[in-house]
């Protein structure tokens, strides 16, 4: 798919922010956990959930995905893990995620190793380190392709992450919970996907201390068999995505349920670009955690950031929110400095914003200087292999003059649902074509 875009117009509206894909995912595979029934409320019909729910039925797990988007996951009495449907596994480093609920089912298992965005050097270290304190071994096999899982004498332990990775913590969660005794996490990353994870397990009658920090207290049980209802919350890397879109349009938007603690140092920061916006009351997601406000975006004249932008772990700006300064700043009149140093390929995506004019410096595999303010033009451009890089490329070609095609979405639709249909509803004129 492609997408076909006549940009340059100023946008107007409401919309409102959906559900996580990395809270989705993550919850997708802790029902793994559960021998009960598991309901998933407001799943989002995005690529990366539909690869995972492809997994899990060819694995012998019965899916019932109905029309409000609620999920319906029913265990079978035993996993067929020879029936893995390879291919799809393979389009998700989700999968990834798979390997602790497993590790409680099978004594030893192969994984196909997930290939997801190509974003550089990226592994499952986080991963393995912290699994081994629990007693599960996880090794690559680089002949075929797998992670090949052997499980031991499963103990509770502490634990300290070399890496504050989510999905390095996420497993190490599902690991725990399932584990009797008392697990700590220390260096954990407190990032919304993981919240939403805790709040799961609480469902489940696991016992977490600590949510929203970085040490984690597990107190794990011998058994999961009941039904489980859970709410993944509202995304807010979908929420910065319109942040962004809004102040690089220069455009009056409303976004609803927005996921305000982990929006606040995106905000500030932007605020200190001459972003003006305003926000309404507190209120709660439906996981009762999650903290939303609405957000109103104001047509901004926007000036450089006064010091570099980098992402940090929670409470700092998000990894994945950090794309998004990008289009903004080649708005920003002065120069503005974005340091990705998490990543060491993902910054040279930013670069494809040059073909619509943009004025940007690649420094080094981390760091790009960008100057502005650039009136944009259209371009003709294949969307990069990596979501966020993808959508910033979007938002470039709504704000410049003329007829635009970004080729080969599905990056984008791997964690966007209807996108094309709700930017229409903001006045913005894009096509789905093949």
């Amino acid at each position: 798919m492609n997408y076909a875009v006549s940009g340059g117009k100023e946008l107007s509206g409401t919309v409102q922010t959906n559900i996580s894909k990395n809270a989705a995912v993550a919850l997708l595979a802790a029902s793994l956990l559960n021998k009960g029934e598991t309901v998933l409320k407001r799943m989002p019909r995005i690529e990366e959930v539909k690869r995972l729910i492809e997994v899990m039925e060819s694995i012998g797990v019965k899916i019932v995905w109905d029309e409000s988007g609620d999920m319906r996951i029913t265990p079978p009495e035993h996993l067929d893990l020879l029936s893995l449907n390879r291919a799809a596994a393979e389009r998700t480093r989700s999968i990834a995620l798979f390997i602790a609920p497993l590790a409680h089912l099978f004594k030893s298992f192969d994984l196909p190793a997930p290939a997801g965005c190509d974003l550089g050097k990226r592994s499952l270290g986080a991963h393995i380190d912290a699994l081994s304190k629990l007693g599960i071994q996880v090794s690559g096999n680089e002949e075929t392709h797998t992670y090949h899982v052997e499980v031991g004498v499963m103990n509770p332990a502490e634990i300290v992450m070399y890496e504050a990775s989510d999905t390095g913590v996420e497993n190490v969660l599902m690991a725990a919970a399932k584990v009797p005794g008392i697990t700590t996490i220390k260096f954990a990353s407190a990032n919304y996907m993981v919240q939403d994870l805790c709040v799961f397990l609480r469902h489940c009658g696991v016992k977490v201390e600590g949510v929203g920090t970085s040490t984690l207290v597990v107190h794990g049980l011998e058994s999961i068999a009941t039904e489980i209802h859970g709410h993944p919350s509202e995304d807010p890397i979908e929420s910065m995505f319109f942040i962004s879109l809004a102040a690089t349009t220069h455009s009056k938007i409303t976004i609803e349920r927005c996921p305000i603690d982990f929006l606040e140092l995106e905000l500030y920061t932007l605020s200190h670009m001459g972003l003006r916006y305003e926000m309404g009351e507190r209120y709660a997601s439906e996981n009762g955690h999650t903290v939303l406000r609405d957000i109103t975006i104001l047509p901004s004249e926007l000036v450089g950031a006064p010091d570099k932008i980098a992402p940090r772990p929670y409470p700092g700006i998000n990894i994945d929110n950090l794309p998004f300064f990008v289009p903004v700043a080649t708005q920003a009149k002065g120069k503005t400095l974005i340091n990705d140093w998490v990543y060491d390929g993902r910054a040279k995506h930013y670069m494809l914003m040059q073909k619509l004019g943009a004025t940007m410096e690649l420094l080094d595999p981390h760091r790009v200087l960008i100057e502005g303010p650039t009136k944009l033009h259209a371009a003709d451009i294949e969307a990069p292999p990596a979501l966020r890089p993808a959508t910033l490329l979007l938002i470039g070609m709504l704000a410049a003059e003329g007829e635009s095609m970004l080729r080969n979405v599905y990056p984008i639709n791997r964690g966007y649902a209807n996108l094309a249909e709700r930017l229409k509803k903001l006045g913005a004129t894009i096509e789905a074509v093949e």
